[in-house]
């Protein structure tokens, strides 16, 4: 596991970041990549986003969607964490489907690439997957569940909040 502690990971991230400022043409993904992390975390298409020289990012989404790797993930409108080397944590905005059951993603981290694993921490556990699932980003579609939820949320007045439903 990378510790920003380490003078050789300290040294990284200070590193990627002043290339990132350098140049404003980059992508999400390529920046991504730059920090060691697989472009494919994040769906196709995003072209909205920011990042400040901390290395806090937000990535806004066109709508909210899946995508289906080794299982399904949930990314909503709005995608932010804080971007170091290797790793992406106070993760908001994207959700793990296990069992029928959505968790929210908290850190995704990749602790030695050659390992070919990347782990998502959902808080009580940390799943692992193969980082090769990640390379290129995934179409991102509305699910069966999000359509019937927002049909239903206009027929009966509901508001729709976080994968939660609350009558008006």
């Amino acid at each position: 596991m990378f510790h920003l502690q380490s003078p050789l990971v300290f040294l990284l991230t200070i590193s990627t970041l002043s290339r990132i400022s350098s140049s404003s043409e980059q992508t999400i993904y390529q920046i991504l990549r730059l920090n060691g992390l697989p472009m494919g975390l994040l769906p196709k298409g995003i072209t909205n986003f920011t990042l400040d020289a901390s290395g806090r990012f937000e990535v806004h989404l066109d709508h909210a969607c899946n995508a289906k790797f080794e299982d399904e993930l949930h990314y909503d409108l709005n995608v932010s964490g804080n971007l170091t080397y290797g790793q992406i944590g106070g993760l908001s905005g994207i959700s793990a489907q296990d069992l029928f059951l959505w968790f929210p993603v908290k850190e995704i981290r990749v602790d030695i690439p050659s390992s070919g694993l990347i782990y998502f921490d959902v808080g009580v556990v940390s799943k692992q997957f193969s980082l090769s699932s990640f390379e290129t980003p995934r179409e991102c579609l509305a699910s069966s569940n999000q359509i019937i939820t927002k049909n239903l949320s206009r027929k009966f007045g509901m508001r729709i909040n976080d994968h939660r439903e609350t009558l008006l």
